[in-house]
């Protein structure tokens, strides 16, 4: 048969395939911005290893591991993090959170020797007019800060990625100062932030492509981030948006979780990134990394979660199904994945599903009877479809198997 690329026309490719001008790389927020949640809870040492080693294992690139300014358990967590990943080579890289002062800097300098790996200082300051005014900042004193905190960080040859808290709302001209400061004192990376999901793709566009100009105008080599968070749900359209405008590391969260309605989910950034052909990660363990992080975080995963939810790859409705069903016949599965579905299960380590409720035909009877090893005779299949119409929902597995033998009336 054709490849399943002969039979879909793709009109999100009709302009031309768009492919990243440089490599694209990923920063796991799980364990910074993700706990700063209202709603989750502050995992164990040892589920935030299993964590960074599950980010490692989708060819996460870097993970944001804390703020070591808040002292205490976080700053003692961020050291064994960062040990666990130098002392098993996991090829990850780890960055902290800091204000752009010395005095969130300084810890880092000791934490580096101590784990024996670099540890990229992620120094971030608000940008943004409105913030200014509520925290009576001028423009001098944020100048003053930056100056003071990046020369501290250079003296001490940690890597540095410069962060402007609010970047969407902030002026052209705050943003060309104090990225040029910093781009100066030799920060390698400039983080554009969504900070509180005021982008639309076009503004997120607009604003990195800013960034990025201003970047090739002193050092071509230097990275663009973009940290975004999903207040208009746009989470995942300006991740997209903000690749085509020319960021080359990209922020999320497991499950999207983080500040209020939370970050761009990573897990969602990655297939789309894969669906698109801009990266080629290995990512059926993509259900193993959530179902972690859920419970490390103690949140439930949706049960409509794109990709990963229960629901994602299940259906009950006889006219897809038997679509499904029919690729199924065909010893396609690949067909299967695809008929009736926008994301290949087997991409992500799943599988498609059929199952029998009110609106299932006789072919979903019958195929979940022969999966369940159960002959699916006239007579049952009559059974379990009946019982399936009757119900309010999709029946279990069990109930299945107790409608198809259950004595005709």
């Amino acid at each position: 048969m054709n490849r399943i690329e002969d039979l879909i026309h793709d009109w999100n490719r009709a302009d031309g395939a768009f492919a990243p001008s440089r490599p694209l790389q990923f920063d796991d927020e799980t364990l910074r911005d993700g706990l700063q949640s209202p709603a989750v809870s502050d995992p164990t040492l040892e589920q935030k290893i299993d964590l960074v080693e599950r980010m490692a294992k989708l060819g996460i690139h870097t993970a944001n591991i804390g703020l070591p300014g808040a002292g205490g358990r976080p700053r003692e967590d961020i050291l064994r993090l960062s040990k666990h990943v130098a002392d098993n080579r996991l090829g990850i890289g780890v960055n902290v959170a800091c204000r752009t002062v010395v005095s969130d800097i300084e810890p880092v300098v000791e934490m580096t020797q101590q784990a024996g790996i670099p540890i990229e200082v992620c120094a971030f300051i608000g940008s943004s007019y409105i913030r200014q005014y509520a925290e009576d900042w001028t423009l001098d004193r944020m100048l003053e800060n930056t100056r003071a905190a990046l020369t501290f960080a250079r003296d001490h040859d940690l890597p540095v990625m410069y962060v402007t808290e609010d970047t969407t709302r902030a002026r052209p001209e705050t943003l060309r100062a104090l990225y040029g400061t910093a781009i100066e004192l030799g920060a390698r990376r400039l983080c554009v932030c969504d900070t509180v999901g005021h982008a639309t793709p076009e503004g997120t566009r607009a604003v990195v492509r800013f960034v990025r100009a201003l970047a090739d105008e002193h050092d071509p080599s230097l990275g663009v981030d973009w940290h975004g968070h999903r207040d208009r749900d746009l989470g995942i359209a300006n991740c997209l948006a903000a690749i085509e405008a020319g960021a080359d590391r990209i922020h999320g969260t497991a499950l999207g979780v983080g500040e209020r309605a939370g970050n761009a989910p990573m897990d969602q950034l990655l297939i789309n990134c894969k669906l698109l052909g801009w990266i080629d990660n290995d990512l059926t363990s993509l259900p193993d990394y959530v179902a972690a992080a859920a419970r490390a975080l103690e949140v439930e995963i949706p049960h409509n979660y794109p990709a990963l939810g229960t629901d994602a790859f299940e259906t009950g409705t006889g006219v897809h199904a038997a679509a499904v069903i029919k690729a199924f016949k065909k010893g396609d599965v690949e067909l299967a994945d695809s008929v009736y579905s926008g994301v290949p299960a087997h991409m992500v380590g799943r599988e498609q599903r059929i199952a029998i409720g009110p609106m299932a035909g006789r072919s979903n009877a019958a195929f979940v009877l022969e999966k369940l090893g159960i002959e699916p005779t006239e007579q049952r299949v009559e059974r379990v479809l009946a019982a399936g119409k009757s119900s309010k929902r999709l029946l279990t597995d069990d109930e299945v198997r107790t409608a198809a033998e259950r004595p005709s009336a």
